[in-house]
């Protein structure tokens, strides 16, 4: 079976999406507090648009949820191969308008080369209520339990950059 042929809860496909795992000088990790689930951390994130290629999107995304320019990164690296989570049962149905059982994701390590001034999470439309840059371990911490596993392998992946 292909890579884009697997299939998640219910036979459903999964959701091709990218990731961004941005770091600063010290090793830090960008995390957004989301806004619909308050002390949910995570990294941004969003779907792969048709035609558009992970690191693309990953860039977009970036800029869409955080204001951060792609001039203002410095690209490292790429997870090896796609990552895969299912969504629990209660949110099966409900995301994605239904239609994907999970996702599979594309996650681009960038690190950061402005000013935290220019990080602007006051976007047009807002997926974090607040950010911080924080160790690897603490985020793992603070992510929704379904992502966890996910995350574990992305931040392993980049170990040597991250603190």
């Amino acid at each position: 079976m292909a890579d884009g042929e697997r299939t998640g809860p219910g036979g459903l496909p999964y959701r091709p999406c990218a990731g961004v795992v941005l770091i600063n000088a010290e090793g830090l990790v960008f995390a957004g507090q989301r806004i619909d689930m308050p002390g949910a951390w995570q990294m941004p994130q969003g779907g792969i648009d048709e035609g558009e290629d992970p690191r693309g999107a990953a860039l977009r995304e970036l800029a869409e949820e955080t204001g951060v320019s792609s001039d203002k990164v410095e690209v490292l690296g790429e997870t090896p191969g796609w990552v895969y989570y299912d969504l629990p049962p209660e949110l099966l149905g409900k995301v994605w308008k239904g239609r994907y059982g999970g996702q599979r994701q594309k996650w681009v390590l960038m690190r950061f080369l402005g000013q935290d001034a220019d990080i602007r999470i006051d976007t047009d439309h807002p997926e974090f209520e607040e950010w911080c840059w924080m160790p690897s371990a603490a985020l793992l911490e603070n992510i929704v339990p379904f992502k966890r596993e996910v995350y574990k392998q992305v931040l392993a992946d980049f170990r040597k950059w991250l603190r």
